[in-house]
């Protein structure tokens, strides 16, 4: 065999040329992989996102890729660079602005850097979470002047992220997939199927097996509530699944329905006002079982005696549901409050957790909804494991072994009683967190009295002077009296376990509507507040460890993720919600803002806002006489958003015992087509007359008169 033999230059021109080509290569790929931020990178990392992805990113929380991190929703990450040792060096990094003044209860969605946020009105931001700049923004238009046809604020609790397609539940009810790279629509469905009542969406859509599902509200006006599943390819529809039976002289849309109908009464023509059980906001995933679980809203109207007048069950009113996620086809239910009487939804967000209970595991649904109690229920078949009230309650005392509530008997037909919780609910959309190292759920807990008087009929869509917010179109079957509950109102954090179902600590706050949660393996839980901070405490002990103003209530939940090897944790603040219209807890009214922060962060907060105020209103004229009249009808057409004259202080809706003299002077100029029609406030020309506004005028001042410091 010969042998060959290198010469001393040949070998030198070798190792050139191997050099060369190894240098080349390294270029070329250098060359092949797109700049951080750039639209390639977006367009790469953005297309990754899938089922498989979403689950692989449990492992590591590397990035924030759906709304509450993993399809168990759990808001746990398992980051620990910033932890329990080292939070107080935490510092702000970046600051974007949002542009609203409204509500934002968004939480940010984060892949590699790439962040995507919501604000009021459905507006959606494309963030560069590396240096806090704009990527892009889309508007959806919503009309501004229908802004008066959702309950609870112009708001959107954010998006879903699915194979380069940001997908976003609009105000007026369009579900719409975006480029995530460019923000272009790629296709837009309107998903309402009824023009008669008001729907909306508020809640974030959520995607499995390629498909995109999302529900709607509008119960207070009388909608009949149901979900939908679109193919997020293409936006047709796979499949639709309804929360509560429709007009029972017409076929059942399926055998769920058949048997829901059963459990109401037609006497009460409920189909007429809907029936409710409006899917408002939260929607889990189990990709193990292939189970969607849906929570369902209240009664549409709440009162069940005009309702269903002969009682019933009124399924799947205020219930966990749970479909084929292939389907839609119902598979069970548990029904959380029968009969819904209170406006107890159970839209609440709910956590998939596997618990180890007398010794057994478990798979299960935790879940705190509006009604007090915080449910344990096997996810596999929705049978009832236990219940224990959170807070204070006055309509049940507990809940028997089979899982239905054990009602105070004066519960349902009281002529006029403090409702606790009431229908703000003890808890409410701000999202929980539950963390497996604690074995603790971080609950944003509550009361907000509200003495109630239910009414002996209900006639739909008609305007009574008394009735609150007729003229926006509520339906409720309630009086919300002007009587002041005995209750005091509260906020607190919750840490809660729910194998033992007891508190194992807490942090009370100065006022309710306190923000969602967010929980770390760092042994962090953060959480902001109603009074404009943004707070970290030890989750094992509670104790506070690190807070940072952000210039006003925070009502939505942060995200946490890494960029490059380094852990940020992001908030996005607006006051708002339907608390948050008409009340605050802090003298800062700043625009909304998304917050980054990072260990030994260094960047200068945005400069804050204080909420403009101008003395309490003084020398309107008017005749006493008109008081009572004009009381009637600001509840009818002024209360829900500008809650009551000089006693609230407003909310990111001006009260109007705080406006210049002018303003009231002039009020019929502004409510009838009036300035504020295209951030919408409601056009009252044919609802209210230049005389009731006279009337109105009356009370506004009478009220700052009677309340004025001697």
């Amino acid at each position: 065999m010969a042998v060959t033999s290198y010469r001393p230059a040949r070998l030198a021109q070798a190792v050139i040329a191997i050099g060369l080509s190894l240098t080349l290569g390294c270029s070329t790929a250098l060359a092949q992989t797109p700049a951080k931020g750039s639209p390639e990178h977006i367009k790469a990392v953005t297309s990754a996102v899938d089922g498989a992805s979403i689950k692989a990113n449990t492992a590591t929380s590397s990035d924030w890729p759906t709304i509450g991190l993993d399809y168990a929703e759990t808001r746990f990450s398992k980051l620990n660079q910033i932890n329990a040792d080292n939070v107080k060096k935490l510092g702000l990094v970046w600051s974007y602005p949002l542009e609203s003044s409204r509500g934002v209860e968004a939480t940010p969605v984060v892949v590699d850097g790439v962040m995507y946020q919501t604000a009021s009105w459905s507006v959606v931001h494309a963030i560069d979470a590396r240096t806090g700049k704009r990527l892009w923004t889309y508007d959806p238009k919503v009309d501004r002047t229908k802004g008066y046809k959702g309950c609870c604020d112009v708001v959107n609790r954010g998006v879903a992220l699915w194979k380069g397609k940001v997908f976003v539940g609009v105000y007026d009810g369009r579900l719409i997939a975006l480029d995530a790279v460019t923000g272009k629509v790629v296709w837009e469905k309107d998903t309402l199927i009824d023009k008669e009542h008001s729907y909306t969406i508020t809640g974030a859509p959520r995607v499995f097996n390629g498909k995109v599902v999302i529900g709607n509200g509008g119960a207070e006006y009388g909608a009949r509530g149901y979900v939908t599943a679109y193919d997020a390819e293409t936006g047709n529809q796979a499949w639709r699944w309804f929360t509560v039976p429709g007009d029972p002289s017409k076929p059942f849309e399926d055998e769920s329905m058949a048997a829901a109908a059963k459990t109401w009464d037609p006497a009460g023509k409920y189909w007429i006002n809907g029936g409710g059980g409006t899917a408002w906001d939260t929607i889990t995933f189990d990709p193990d079982l292939n189970l969607v679980y849906i929570g369902t809203g209240n009664g549409s109207p709440w009162n069940r005696d005009v309702r269903s007048p002969s009682g019933g069950d009124n399924l799947y009113l205020a219930s966990l549901v749970a479909l084929n996620a292939d389907t839609g086809k119902y598979v069970w239910h548990y029904q959380e409050t029968p009969g819904d009487h209170w406006d107890y939804t159970s839209t609440q967000p709910m956590i998939l957790a596997d618990l180890t209970i007398d010794g057994t595991p478990r798979k299960v649904i935790l879940h705190a909804p509006k009604n007090g109690f915080f449910f344990v229920v096997d996810r596999t078949n929705g049978k009832f494991i236990s219940a224990k009230n959170f807070v204070d309650v006055n309509w049940a005392t507990g809940y028997d072994a089979n899982g239905r509530p054990i009602e105070v008997k004066e519960a349902r037909g009281r002529e006029q009683y403090d409702s606790i919780p009431g229908p703000y609910g003890a808890h409410n959309w701000h999202p929980m967190s539950f963390n497996p190292q604690t074995g603790l759920v971080y609950l944003p807990a509550q009361n907000i009295p509200v003495n109630l008087t239910p009414e002996k009929a209900v006639k739909h869509n008609a305007q009574e002077p008394g009735k609150f917010a007729s003229a926006a179109g509520w339906n409720v079957g309630f009086m919300l009296n002007a009587t002041p509950p005995k209750s005091a109102p509260f906020g607190r954090l919750l840490a809660w376990d729910p194998v033992k179902q007891k508190e194992a600590w807490r942090a009370e706050y100065v006022a309710p509507w306190n923000g969602g949660t967010l929980t770390t393996a760092g042994n962090l839980v953060f959480q902001g507040t109603a009074d404009g901070r943004f707070i970290a405490y030890n989750a094992t002990t509670g104790e506070k460890l690190w807070e940072t103003p952000v210039g006003t209530g925070v009502v939505a939940a942060a995200s946490t993720y890494l960029v490059d090897g380094k852990q940020y944790v992001s908030i996005a603040v607006g006051w708002g919600g339907v608390f948050g219209i008409a009340a605050r807890a802090t003298e800062l009214q700043s625009p909304g803002t998304v917050y980054t922060f990072a260990l030994d962060g260094k960047a200068p907060p945005p400069a804050f806002v204080k909420y403009q105020t101008e003395g309490l209103l003084a020398g309107v004229k008017y005749d006493p006489k008109d008081v009572p009249e004009g009381t009637a009808l600001y509840v009818t057409a002024c209360a829900q958003c500008h809650g009551v004259p000089g006693v609230d202080k407003g909310g990111n809706v001006r009260n109007l015992g705080y406006v210049s003299k002018e303003t009231i002077e002039n009020l019929k100029n502004f409510v009838f087509k009036g300035p504020f029609h295209d951030q919408g406030m409601p056009d009252f020309t044919g609802k209210l007359t230049e005389a009731d506004v006279v009337k109105i005028q009356a009370f506004i001042q009478g009220t700052a008169d009677a309340i004025r410091p001697k």
